[in-house]
């Protein structure tokens, strides 16, 4: 059947709505024959601009020149075809048409200096500005490399007149940020850009692409931050439109130069056509050549042979993708030049293509799938010659430093290569670091550590020999083994023949076994020995635990606080870390905000220098959920970040890190940072799990990005995660959660205008509000039925539900029978003495509800007296306007007195 007209708009405006990309295309040719099959000229050139409207915001933008010719052609032989609004739309399309043939190396530069000098005409017949005119010279001129003449395009672009032909604001203001930064003034590009960036102007596709523009010059002024946020909030926008190729490119590109390389790979993965699509070449540029960046950057790092998305039909590698995608692009650029006479296109690529990084890491919050193995990186101790190696270990592991076992590492390796001669002592001391290094297993590591305590024998060391076998007992979790040892180290010390530090060691791992404060307590007695502060400082921590466990949570604290105290005092800060971050979470457990938060500052301090990568994801979140509960959300939010990231570099990325992202989600929502944070949630969700993180962690995710989604005005998405949410917390014990979480889903889902659906929402929350004697709630769910059900039947149903089950609650139950009479003044057969009767019961109720109400008692009244005028009923009108000029706010008198007037009186 022929579609009708009307019929035809329709389908139109729901294909403009689908996203872009070929089916779109495709559906807009369809409806362009059935166009032709109405019979008016309207309906062929309506569907025409809808073609070309879709072409140019796709990878197809070289099919739009054919439907551009044919609307211009069908305007000459008639312009009384076109209604207003395409004819606007007609001289509109020039710029695009214009531009778009810059973007095509196979048309010559004489046709597009020919249809340039045609839009001048045109535009100057129709009366329009010369400033969209002047705008498209310049990039007529800037594309070519003519810059004096794209300095005279750019001075007279913006000196013309603004009109209902110019580019909007948004817009604008990118190309010419962008220039600025061509001419190397990345300050005057961001200041160009910064009414877009703020939200002051917008559009379709702004913020999308100034976000992206912004990416390298806040880069190179040292903006990292900022770059980091606008590539979480820009890349967001840009992902499901196909039309953005180059703005992903500037994404790529960022996340190439700043150490996330295996990022730049999953947004290079996610488009996959983007290889093959080739009807925008200019943008096909910007690809290829960000590919082979990116692909050069992991040759770079000794990562050729990993396997990398590129075009399908072939298994590439990173070696192999980089020279393709160089080729490509260099071609490519080639035909843009020979086109343009000169070489500008294809040194902007070159240069692009070799860049450098600008920054080697800038964590971004979110986890890449399958990040590139490290670079290889030189062990932190170095040493001048293999000679010097023992006794630098000797006296790295006598300052008790946490980097000694690299020292004999480093010793151990020399030893095995012939470059170090090694006695018995040092053979038994190497042996003994390699066991306490745990890269084995127990049994290993416990013959490594006996092995070394035959070699001290052999040494002549027996206070080092039962050290080691108390060790090897330890990991073993031999208390007997490490009486046997306490019992033999007591007995040397006694005699001369083994130090304090032995035997306290001993002890020590003793009490870490038993847990009892008596053996704890043992090691105490060895305070005074300098060489045992360190093990003292962790009995004191030990001692701590002991005490929390059995709720002595001011003991623990005072235990903490002593360890640190002794750490420091005997000069090894970095042994502080454990008690200070200790005290840090049981300080925040006990709300002692500000013993927190000190705590945690230290143990950061402390450690930054020398804990693995786990050991600094877990310091610097200790201090973001401090933070975080203090409300200063932006600093926890930095910690958070990095906190993620070195979970990544420790290999934690599923458990730790997902933690870290989940809180850095949460606190960039309070920071008001949504398109940021439900960047972050939004990839967190895949690495959460009930059994690993627990169901509270999850629904508080899913709630929090749904609250993003709400506030970026996308109702069905938020409520698609309220809605998994509350599938999660209907099952907990207390249901409050689950009430608020479904009326949530109700409300997105009204809002996303899917009725039938909010309806039954609605429903099952207004069950768990009644459930939960929320009377209040439950009925402002009947309200919103009523409203979804309309004015007939079943919404006056609803409404003398809703009225019923406010009990004793006036206000409540004026606020339900105002909404009724608002409700069935809708109907197209409104009984206006029904809906009188509802807007006085309304003004009744607020009236006993008390003087609290009364503003919204005053506006039923008003309300009321509007009714009395449609219905010739000046007096009761009247009388009611005048109580309100009595009583009401400046705004109310106002309307009172446009009452007494045309009430006459």
């Amino acid at each position: 059947m022929t579609l009708t007209f009307q019929a035809l708009r329709e389908a139109m405006r729901d294909n403009y709505a689908q996203p872009e990309g070929a089916a779109r295309n495709a559906r807009a040719e369809r409806l362009l024959a059935e166009a032709e099959q109405i019979g008016e000229p309207l309906a062929v050139i309506e569907a025409l601009g809808h073609q070309l409207q879709v072409y140019n915001y796709s990878s197809e933008k070289a099919k739009m020149f054919v439907p551009f010719s044919r609307l211009l052609r069908m305007w000459d032989e008639n312009p009384a075809d076109f209604d207003a609004y395409e004819a606007h739309s007609l001289h509109w399309v020039f710029k695009w048409v214009s531009s778009g043939m810059l973007d095509q190396p196979h048309i010559p530069l004489a046709s597009v200096e020919k249809w340039l000098g045609e839009m001048e005409h045109r535009y100057r017949l129709a009366g329009h500005s010369e400033r969209a005119v002047r705008q498209c010279e310049f990039r007529v001129a800037r594309h070519i490399g003519d810059r004096e003449r794209a300095a005279r395009a750019y001075t007279a672009w913006l000196a013309a007149e603004r009109d209902e032909m110019a580019d909007c604001h948004a817009c604008e203001l990118h190309g010419q940020g962008h220039w600025l930064a061509e001419l190397g003034d990345d300050e005057g590009a961001l200041a160009a850009w910064a009414p877009v960036l703020q939200g002051e102007h917008s559009c379709a596709h702004e913020p999308h692409g100034v976000l992206a523009s912004s990416l390298l010059p806040l880069l190179r002024l040292g903006r990292a931050e900022q770059a980091r946020a606008n590539h979480l909030r820009g890349y967001r926008l840009v992902r499901p439109m196909e039309s953005m190729r180059s703005a992903l490119a500037d994404h790529i590109e960022f996340c190439a130069l700043t150490g996330n390389e295996a990022r730049a790979l999953e947004l290079l993965a996610e488009r996959p056509a983007y290889f093959t699509d080739h009807g925008d070449p200019d943008s096909e540029l910007d690809h290829l050549a960000v590919t082979a960046l990116l692909m050069d950057r992991l040759v770079a790092r000794g990562l050729g042979g990993q396997p990398v998305p590129g075009p399908a039909g072939t298994d590439w590698t990173a070696a192999e993708l980089a020279r393709h995608a160089r080729a490509q692009a260099e071609e490519l650029a080639r035909r843009f030049d020979a086109r343009n006479g000169t070489d500008r296109v294809g040194r902007q690529v070159r240069e692009r293509m070799a860049a450098e990084p600008l920054l080697d890491r800038l964590p971004l919050g979110v986890r890449a799938v399958a990040a590139p193995a490290p670079r290889p990186e030189a062990s932190p101790v170095a040493f001048a010659a293999p000679r010097d190696l023992l006794s630098e270990a000797r006296r790295m592991s006598a300052e008790r430093r946490p980097d000694a076992d690299e020292a004999w590492a480093e010793l151990a390796k020399a030893a095995e290569g012939g470059l170090v001669e090694l006695d018995a002592l040092g053979l038994a001391e190497v042996t003994d670091h390699r066991a306490m290094s745990r890269a084995a297993g127990p049994e290993e590591t416990a013959a490594l550590f006996r092995t070394a305590a035959e070699r001290y024998e052999e040494a002549g060391a027996p206070g080092e020999a039962w050290a080691a076998r108390a060790r090897a007992a330890y990991v073993r979790e031999a208390a007997d083994g490490l009486d046997e040892a306490v019992a033999r180290l007591r007995t040397l010390h006694a005699d001369g023949a083994a130090t304090a530090r032995q035997l306290s060691g001993a002890l020590l791992l003793r009490a870490r076994v038993l847990r009892t404060a008596e053996a704890a307590g043992a090691v105490l007695a060895h305070a005074d020995a300098p060489d045992a502060a360190d093990r003292v400082a962790e009995a004191e921590w030990l001692l701590g635990d002991l005490a929390a466990q059995d709720g002595d949570l001011a003991g623990a604290a005072e235990r903490y606080e002593r360890s640190a105290e002794l750490c420091h005092g005997a000069g090894l800060p970095w042994y502080a870390v454990e008690p200070e971050s200790r005290l840090a979470g049981l300080a925040q457990h006990t709300g002692d905000l500000a013993t927190a938060e000190r705590a945690a500052r230290a143990a950061l301090e402390h450690g930054t220098a020398y804990a693995p990568a786990g050991g600094q994801a877990r310091l610097r979140l200790r201090l973001a959920e401090v933070l975080g509960a203090t409300d200063r959300f932006s600093e926890a939010a930095e910690h958070a970040l990095e906190a993620a990231h070195w979970a990544d570099e420790a290999g934690e990325s599923r458990g730790l890190g997902a933690y870290a992202r989940h809180l850095l989600g949460g606190w960039l929502l309070r920071e008001g940072r949504r398109e940021e944070a439900a960047t972050i949630l939004e990839a967190v969700l895949p690495d959460l799990s009930v059994d690993d993180h627990g169901d509270g962690t999850v629904v508080q995710t899913l709630w929090w990005l749904g609250d993003c989604l709400a506030a970026l005005d996308e109702p069905r998405a938020a409520a698609e995660q309220w809605l998994k949410a509350a599938e999660l917390a209907k099952e907990w014990p207390e249901q409050h959660d689950h009430a608020m979480l479904a009326n949530l889903a109700a409300q997105a889902l009204w809002r996303a205008d899917l009725n039938e659906e909010a309806a039954a929402a609605y429903e099952r929350a207004g069950e768990l509000w009644q459930s939960l004697g929320d009377a209040p709630a439950y009925v402002r769910t009947l309200r919103v039925r009523a409203w979804i059900a309309g004015p007939g039947a079943r919404g006056r149903t609803l409404m003398e539900a809703a009225a019923e089950a406010c009990g004793p609650d006036q206000a409540e139950r004026a606020d339900t029978y105002r909404q009724t009479a608002e409700l069935l003044a809708r109907a197209e057969d409104a009984d206006l003495r029904e809906v009188l009767s509802f807007a006085e019961r309304a003004a009744s109720c607020y009236r006993e509800a008390g003087p609290a109400h009364l503003d919204a008692r005053l506006a039923a009244d008003l309300v009321t007296a509007w009714l009395h005028l449609d219905l010739a009923n000046g007096s009761a009108a009247a009388a009611l306007a005048r109580e309100v000029l009595e009583l009401g706010s400046p705004e109310r008198r106002a309307e009172a007195e446009s009452i007494l007037a045309q009430a006459g009186a």
